[in-house]
């Protein structure tokens, strides 16, 4: 995609909006993680002679104010990153705000209140949508989007914004994402590996649909793969599967006839019996008995995954192979981050839980690219492209 970035144009003393994604995890007003408020610090520094009027969402606060729900964490901790003031707005469309922006000098930032507090944020309704897109546009000379993981999504501060605010560019970190991404996109069929795990079929059919004809293999692992088993008609147990899930699973083994050959579901679990005495066993995958739970895949299926993704050209994965969070589980998941580690070809961990797995693994500086965006990751693949990419400037 040859879209225009922050190195393109000049913003010197302009007041600029930049889409930031500063969701970060909390306990109480405490954050666990500022790996997304860190992410932002490049292109923030970038832009140090302009004056900076940051934007985020954080949470589901469903279009109104929820006090667990504000930015004001991250607008502390932001400052002491900086080691400068960052002004908190406890608004983001309010006259503070107009006041606060016209009293700017250049190197000033500012951090505005959650955007999802304003039911306009999210409107499927395009004229409210742009409507609030306005009223947090007021005063914006120039729109940086440095928001990979909100870029899949049509809401007023990453799509309207910029079809109002011109010039409107990308920041550095989806410059990056976006860079490793199209290279996974257009990689060539032999030797790409689809790694894809997680619970849900049913949020992954099209990203499946879509990818299957261009892959190599798609390797499937975690609860998925139990909704294929019982799209199959196999006994699943006490195994997690969730509703819908089975029936996009039929449907992609009713629809994808074809490529279904490189479809790969794991020959062998690893299973509890929860219903009696929590004992553990390996088994095949028509093995599953009632009572039991299968928690990740079975030491033939890692062997052969690892196998495949350690001769891969290419290698793009979403989603964990077990319970990663509880050992034994784990075993599946780090077989595939040990492999992708050792994989001489380009890989990348597409957000989500997979990150949390190779963070928590001490891997992740062995990924040639960790994507902050799980869900917008799958999108760009399915899609080439995502909504709050396309409509900023082209190169």
């Amino acid at each position: 995609m040859a879209k225009k970035t922050v190195k393109d144009v000049n913003l010197a003393g302009k007041v600029v909006f930049v889409r930031v994604d500063f969701n970060v995890p909390l306990d109480g007003k405490t954050i666990t993680d500022d790996t997304r408020i860190r992410a932002a610090l490049p292109t923030i520094g970038h832009l140090d002679d302009a004056k900076l009027v940051l934007a985020s969402h954080l949470g589901r606060p469903k279009g109104e104010p929820v006090d667990k729900y504000s930015l004001a964490p991250c607008a502390q901790r932001l400052s002491e990153l900086l080691g400068k003031p960052v002004k908190f707005i406890d608004d983001c469309i309010s006259q503070e705000k107009t006041a606060a922006i016209a009293a700017m000098q250049p190197g000033d930032v500012i951090l505005l209140e959650n955007t999802r507090f304003y039911p306009g944020e999210e409107s499927k309704q395009e004229d409210q949508m742009m409507a609030f897109a306005e009223k947090l546009a007021a005063g914006a000379e120039a729109y940086v989007n440095d928001a990979f993981g909100s870029s899949h999504r049509k809401h007023a501060s990453v799509y309207g914004v910029p079809k109002r605010v011109k010039p409107a560019v990308m920041g550095f970190l989806v410059e990056k994402e976006v860079a490793a991404l199209d290279r996974v996109y257009n990689a060539p069929k032999d030797g790409f590996i689809v790694v894809l795990g997680g619970a849900k079929v049913d949020e992954k059919i099209k990203v499946i649909k879509s990818l299957l004809p261009r892959c190599d293999k798609m390797l499937i692992g975690g609860a998925m793969s139990w909704a294929f088993y019982k799209a199959q008609g196999k006994e699943i147990g006490m195994s997690f599967c969730p509703e819908g899930s089975p029936e996009a699973a039929a449907d992609i083994l009713a629809t994808m006839g074809e490529h279904l050959d490189k479809l790969v579901l794991p020959g062998d679990v690893h299973m509890q019996n929860v219903q009696g005495d929590h004992s553990l066993v390996f088994a095949p995958a028509d093995g599953i008995k009632p009572g039991w739970d299968a928690l990740d895949i079975g030491p033939e299926t890692k062997a052969r995954y690892a196998s495949l993704i350690e001769k891969a050209t290419t290698v793009f994965w979403n989603g964990p192979m077990g319970k990663f969070e509880d050992k034994p589980f784990d075993e599946g998941t780090l077989a595939v981050a040990e492999a992708m580690g050792k994989c001489p070809g380009f890989n990348v961990v597409g957000g989500g839980d997979s990150v949390a797995a190779v963070t928590q693994m001490g891997l992740a500086d062995k990924m040639d690219h960790v994507s902050t965006g799980g869900g917008a990751s799958l999108e760009f693949l399915e899609a080439g492209g995502l909504p709050g990419i396309e409509v900023v400037d082209d190169d």
